[in-house]
């Protein structure tokens, strides 16, 4: 991480689809001048069509510096590094070969600085599933691009806001191949890296975990399915044997529905519905989707591309807004953790200094 981020991190911004509604929130959110007090922002991509999407919206009030360099980032300023010169076609609401063509160039020159330490966060706009297919990107989302380009092990699709924390066992995979592919070695190595997150991340101390079971009332002792029995269970028992302090598995239905998942910091849904549909019906359009288990820091707003409305001005920035926060608010506490652990004498002379305190209140 770089050594400005103790004090303003350099965040990028991938334009994604530039046919969506992608570049139009980056604009609302970067068009409110306090931002540059808390971070300097980046969007990679180009300048034209930044001021396709700035006419579009008249309130808007953004200003920005053209860079082809990274090293001539202005932070006093929003800065678009441009990643592209020629001339492209733009047509809100389309879904077309060049919409996926730009927001996968957009999102590799992004990726490319984040690894190197050029930016410190980096905030993924929507793209496509189907339009960004090629022969040199063949991934069904920013997720699995990501964990194999900064060669992670495993990530764990990690969604955020303020009343909940919902993590994926699974990603974007037909409902049909969700059974064949749990096992209790998945479950634990994505419940050991919700744990981690939550401590580096956001700051919990000792965090509780809750597990949802795959099949309808959890099995129901096996009489609806044998994955709780055989699986599920043993990985949780196994998890908490290494310091991983979860619970269940419960049945997803109620365990909504009743607001348990109030009383966890984070919840390991088995597949995408399973953890998605109560997360985007109960986060109030403040999610947040984080990429947990990457060295480097990546956010992005919780839905799509929504071309129904791309183009039209309406699309609510407060999603993005919330995933430059957080892109930001986990920079800083991640440098925090880091800090408090590289030097054992001065947390060593914290907790004298607490003590003493303890003990001239004591008399």
């Amino acid at each position: 991480m770089s050594v400005h981020s103790e004090q303003k991190p350099i965040i990028g911004f991938s334009c994604g689809d530039i046919n969506g509604i992608g570049i139009e929130l980056i604009v609302k959110v970067l068009s409110d001048n306090r931002v540059l007090d808390i971070c300097t922002p980046v969007i990679f991509g180009n300048n034209k069509a930044i001021n396709f999407y700035r006419k579009s919206l008249p309130e808007s009030n953004i200003n920005f510096s053209i860079i082809k360099d990274a090293t001539k980032i202005n932070p006093k300023q929003v800065n678009v590094f441009h990643c592209w010169e020629e001339e492209v076609a733009i047509t809100p609401g389309t879904m077309n070969d060049e919409g996926g063509k730009y927001a996968i160039l957009s999102l590799t020159v992004a990726t490319e600085a984040l690894k190197a330490g050029k930016i410190d966060g980096l905030v993924t706009a929507p793209i496509h599933k189907k339009n960004i297919q090629s022969a040199s990107f063949n991934y069904t989302g920013h997720t699995p691009f990501l964990l194999k380009t900064f060669g992670a092990t495993d990530v764990v699709m990690l969604m955020v806001a303020e009343n909940m924390k919902i993590g994926l066992l699974t990603e974007h995979l037909p409902v049909k191949e969700v059974a064949q592919v749990i096992t209790k070695e998945k479950i634990i190595s994505k419940l050991n890296i919700i744990n981690q997150s939550l401590r580096r991340d956001f700051n919990i101390v000792k965090p509780k975990i809750a597990v949802l079971g795959l099949n309808p009332h959890a099995g129901d002792e096996g009489l609806i399915g044998k994955e709780e029995i055989e699986i599920i269970k043993p990985a949780i028992i196994e998890a908490n044997k290494k310091g991983i302090f979860c619970f269940g598995p419960y049945s997803a239905d109620a365990f909504f529905a009743r607001g348990q998942h109030e009383k966890f910091d984070a919840v390991l849904a088995l597949y995408h519905d399973q953890g998605l549909i109560p997360f985007k019906s109960l986060s109030l359009g403040e999610g947040v989707n984080f990429t947990a288990g990457l060295k480097a820091v990546r956010t992005s707003p919780d839905h799509g591309t929504a071309f129904d409305i791309a183009g039209k001005g309406i699309a609510d920035e407060t999603s993005m807004r919330q995933a430059l926060f957080s892109c930001i608010d986990i920079i800083h506490n991640r440098i925090e953790f880091d800090t408090q652990r590289s030097n054992p004498l001065r947390k060593l002379s914290r907790n004298m200094m607490a003590n003493a305190v303890d003990e001239k209140i004591a008399e």
